[in-house]
Parts: structure tokens; sequence; C-alpha cells
């Protein structure tokens, strides 16, 4: 069964986001590319889709962006 247009022109918005994030991030560890992504406004699950892994290692990665900075715990 044919995609219809929304699906063709959301698969390739999916994959011009993954080609971006790629370049953006080509020479930075897992962990700062997911700072990155985040401060670009990505939701976890899609920074995930990007990076490969799961919703929950890009909480975690991504957790003290979330906290002042100069305050721990």
């Amino acid at each position: 069964m044919p995609k219809d247009t929304d699906e063709q022109i959301l698969d390739k918005l999916e994959q011009i986001l993954r080609v971006l994030s790629l370049q953006i991030g080509a020479d930075k560890s897992l962990t700062e590319r997911a700072r990155l992504l985040k401060m670009a406004g990505l939701e976890n699950q899609a920074i995930a889709d990007v990076l490969n892994t799961s919703v929950a290692t890009v909480r975690t990665l991504t957790s003290n962006l979330r906290t002042k900075p100069g305050v721990r715990k």
C-alpha cells in the first residue's frame, strides 16, 4: 500500500533531522550530542531515535540541563 503525501513528507523530514544531527555532533561524545539536540528543542524520543539509544539514556544524559548551574545535590 503506497504511503500518502503526508507520510512521505514526514519520512523525509525525519531523514533530514538525522543527517543534520550527525553533522552537528560528528566530533562530539554521545553526551554532548544529546545535550546539543536537547538545547535545540528536540524531545527525548526524537533524540533517542537520532542517536540510536533509549529515551532513558537521553533523559540521564540531559538531566543536568534541568538543574540550575552551581547547585549540586
